[in-house]
């Protein structure tokens, strides 16, 4: 065999494995590092073109087949959190307000996503992560304010998933003994720690593989539970109200604050990161894993955010788990299995973070389960969790927490920036209408952005007034 085969080998080779760091000394005898990216070598798309890849990671990528990434999408859509959207997108929205939103912010979600997509390899190189896109398209300032952006957008949406890991664990304490004892701020530290020892074991976002077949079948169980338990309640208990609660002014920020939950519900805000893990062709396997996210894998989500709404109105528990009634081994099964899902959905949208530790501070050399990466797992990862986890107790407004990640980062991220991006990257081939039609979006998504902000802090200072903090909330 030829050197030139030999070459084609080793660079066929580099797409799956990651390669391992050299030493060397440097002028004053000191060990010198050289990072080598994981997917240095040639990425190559349904025509053959070259692509390279932005910046090195320490963790795997374009590796996984496009239905292994429509499950992790999947995942993030059908988490614990639809146990809550009967009350915050329904209830404040009402039969028709809430339906069409719904439709509404799905398709307006793929649209964007799509964009999103389609940008992954744009200037001849593969960006495997927003904050490398945002800066190759605008400069250096753009990388840290999308970087800043995206920090606060997982750290939240982190943090309400510690505080719904910790209400299935009151809700399924209170099942057996409802004496007070176990308080919220005990069950979301609980929480934070089962979420750190999963951390400590999961090194990437590929590495979940066979933890997503087992989340798809926790979320089917409270799903599927919720639902048949709130039909049995609706059949029995035919009248409802469904009158959107709150005076006229109430009405108006809950209205806005149920606009950015509808966001909420569908985009993950880290589409570049999961993208990177696909296998090329990166566009088309990408719009393949949002189709199934954004057809089959939405219906769930619809089921039971109608189904609670339909039997209990206006007065849907923010957990919809606390509403139902049935026997107490059913709906211990359904807590339990919401409490294990969160915990594997929140080390999805925590994977940005760790990847940037990881590849950032890590030492870069021996494999994922050497014992100096679980050490540095258990310091970093764990510290990053519990700063989350002090959070998730202080302040466990799950609801205002949807609308303010919303509004700071979901509609920003996913809305604004995919539209001027995209604008900015193909506005050669543009109409003058397309050119419109973004920047319609830009100003309407930007100042929907600021309005529900504005909301969702409203509601917080309301709840914050209501309730001191590390309040007992079930």
């Amino acid at each position: 065999m030829d050197q030139h085969q030999h070459d084609e080998e080793d660079q066929r080779a580099s797409l799956f494995h990651s390669s391992a760091p050299s030493s060397s000394l440097g002028a004053h005898g000191e060990e010198e590092r050289e990072t080598v990216p994981l997917l240095s070598c040639k990425m190559a798309d349904e025509k053959t073109d070259t692509v390279q890849v932005s910046k090195d990671t320490a963790h795997q990528i374009s590796i996984d087949p496009w239905y292994q990434v429509g499950f992790i999408l999947t995942t993030g859509v059908n988490s614990a959190y639809v146990l809550g959207y009967s009350a915050s997108i329904m209830v404040p929205l009402g039969w028709i307000g809430g339906t069409c939103g719904l439709i509404l912010a799905a398709a307006i979600s793929m649209y964007a996503n799509a964009l999103l997509a389609r940008l992954h390899e744009v200037g001849g190189k593969r960006h495997i992560r927003y904050r490398d896109l945002a800066g190759h398209i605008y400069g250096r300032k753009m990388y840290s304010l999308t970087w800043a952006l995206q920090y606060v957008n997982l750290f939240m949406i982190n943090t309400g998933f510690i505080i719904l890991a910790g209400q299935a664990l009151k809700a399924t304490y209170v099942l057996f003994r409802d004496d007070g004892v176990l308080k919220l701020p005990y069950c979301i530290a609980l929480s934070g720690f089962v979420c750190a020892l999963f951390a400590f074991g999961i090194p990437y976002l590929s590495a979940l593989r066979i933890w997503l077949g087992l989340s798809t079948v926790f979320s089917l169980i409270y799903i599927v539970i919720a639902f048949v338990l709130s039909l049995r309640d609706g059949i029995t208990t035919p009248a409802k109200d469904y009158s959107i609660p709150g005076s006229h002014s109430d009405k108006i920020f809950t209205t806005i604050g149920a606009v950015a939950n509808l966001v909420f519900a569908y985009n993950t805000g880290m589409l570049p990161e999961i993208q990177a893990t696909i296998r090329p062709p990166v566009v088309k396997n990408m719009e393949k894993a949002l189709w199934f996210q954004f057809t089959v894998g939405s219906l769930p989500l619809y089921a039971v955010t109608f189904m609670g709404y339909w039997a209990y109105g206006s007065s849907t528990s923010s957990y919809l788990l606390n509403s139902v009634k049935g026997p107490i081994w059913i709906k211990t099964v359904a807590n339990l299995s919401a409490f294990l899902q969160t915990v594997i959905a929140l080390h999805i949208f925590a994977s940005p973070m760790y990847e940037f530790l990881d590849t950032r501070f890590g030492s870069g050399h021996g494999g994922p389960f050497a014992i100096h990466n679980i050490m540095f797992r258990v310091g970093v990862r764990g510290g990053y969790l519990t700063v989350n986890t002090l959070v998730a107790a202080m302040l466990p407004f799950l609801g205002d927490f949807m609308s303010l990640t919303g509004a700071l980062s979901t509609f920003p991220l996913t809305f604004v920036l995919a539209n001027h991006m995209y604008l900015m990257v193909k506005r050669h081939k543009m109409s003058i209408f397309r050119k419109f039609w973004h920047w319609l979006n830009v100003v309407g998504f930007s100042c929907l952005s600021l309005a529900a902000a504005v909301a969702a802090l409203r509601l917080i200072t309301v709840d914050s007034s209501t309730y001191h903090l590390f309040a007992d909330i079930i």
